[in-house]
């Protein structure tokens, strides 16, 4: 009974898994609009000046190389946790160590995002910075469906 009981909960965990990853994928989805929504707020509807453009350019360059690496981490970390609960089948030490591991990554390029945010309104003057605000709070706070 016990070998069974183990199965249905493997099973259980790895439902609930691909349940997580596919709300994540939804999400980033969804965030992807509304980044897309951000930039061309950013770039079509705040008249940058030339000078703001390019520092603009450069803030967007490099984190753009900054994803990439934490993109490579979370991916890193979730391939960990798949290949710990293939192993344990349960939430035992190496599953839990793996989500920690995963959260730390999302935290991660999560700071770096805020980060992003908030070197390029740096870039903005206040009646712009405004409008981007906005835009911001939008993008947080609207539904995935817009």
């Amino acid at each position: 009974m016990g070998s069974l009981r183990r199965y249905f909960l493997a099973f259980v965990l790895a439902f609930l898994a691909a349940l997580a990853a596919l709300l994540l994928g939804q999400k980033l989805r969804a965030g992807d609009n509304h980044e897309s929504r951000l930039h061309a707020v950013l770039h079509e509807e705040l008249d940058l000046d030339p000078g703001q453009e390019a520092q603009i350019d450069r803030i967007e360059h490099d984190f753009a190389e900054r994803r990439k690496l934490l993109d490579g981490r979370l991916r890193q970390a979730n391939a960990q946790l798949a290949q710990a609960m293939e192993r344990e089948h349960a939430y035992g030490p190496a599953v839990e160590k793996a989500v920690d591991q995963s959260h730390m990554a999302m935290g991660e390029l999560q700071k770096a995002t805020l980060q992003h945010v908030f070197a390029m309104r740096s870039v903005l003057r206040p009646d712009q910075a405004r409008r981007f605000d906005a835009a911001v709070a939008h993008a947080l706070t609207a539904p995935p469906e817009e």
